[in-house]
Order: structure tokens, then C-alpha cells, then sequence
């Protein structure tokens, strides 16, 4: 369980079960979970709740817009966001060329839900 039980994570996914399945194992985990299905919900949850700590990103997301194109104007507004990228076509993230894509941790779907929460305690120290 997350040491600070007010860790808020967003969950942006596009695909229903894996959404459902990740919010429900990172609330488990004592983490506040917000979801988005795609960029435009993502991006009104990042303008409208003042507290965000970590978001957890598809990269291929409907409406033309990727997980990179999510994160790095969410982290411009908010510095200390933290960012987990999660893919079934992981080289298509550092083929964006973004810097935040080398920075962040990269998870290969089908991944292991202790290793996305090891990934999350790492990052939230």
C-alpha cells in the first residue's frame, strides 16, 4: 500500500478492461484513481483537479493524439507530474523523440500490475 494514501494517479486508456483492471488495482493499492478513455478527457482532468502526482499513459489513444502529446503539456503545467508510458508498441515512445519518452519509464503491455506499482513507489519517493 502506498506509504501516502493521497497519492492521486491518472489512468489514461483507451481500451475498457485494461482501464478498469489499473484503476481498480492502483485504488487496492491506496491510491486515488481519476481515468480517462482518451486525450480530450485526459486533458480536462489536468485543467480541472489542482492535485495530480502521477499519470499512467497509453501511447496510442483515439482521436489522434498520443500519450506523449498528453504528457508534455501536462508536465509544462505541472512540473512535478510524474509519467509512466505503457504500450503494446513500446518503440513507437522513444521513436517520438520526445525528452520526456527518455525520461519516463516505459511499460510493455502485457505487463505485470506489482511491476507498474514498483515502477509507481519508485517515482513517488
Amino acid at each position: 500500500m502506498s506509504e501516502d494514501a493521497q497519492d492521486v494517479v491518472l489512468v489514461v486508456e483507451d481500451e475498457p478492461l485494461i482501464r478498469m483492471i489499473l484503476r481498480d488495482y492502483l485504488a487496492g493499492q491506496g491510491y486515488h484513481v481519476l481515468v480517462a478513455e482518451d486525450g480530450a478527457e485526459a486533458f480536462a482532468i489536468l485543467a480541472s483537479k489542482p492535485h495530480l502526482d502521477l499519470m499512467v499513459t497509453d501511447f496510442r489513444l483515439p482521436g489522434g493524439i498520443s500519450g506523449v502529446e498528453i504528457a508534455e503539456p501536462a508536465l509544462k503545467l505541472r512540473p512535478d507530474l510524474k509519467v509512466i508510458f505503457i504500450s503494446g508498441y513500446p518503440a513507437e515512445i522513444l521513436e517520438s523523440g520526445s525528452p520526456i519518452a527518455r525520461k519516463a519509464p516505459i511499460l510493455a503491455k502485457p505487463f505485470d500490475l506489482d511491476t507498474l506499482h514498483e515502477q509507481i513507489q519508485a517515482l513517488l519517493k
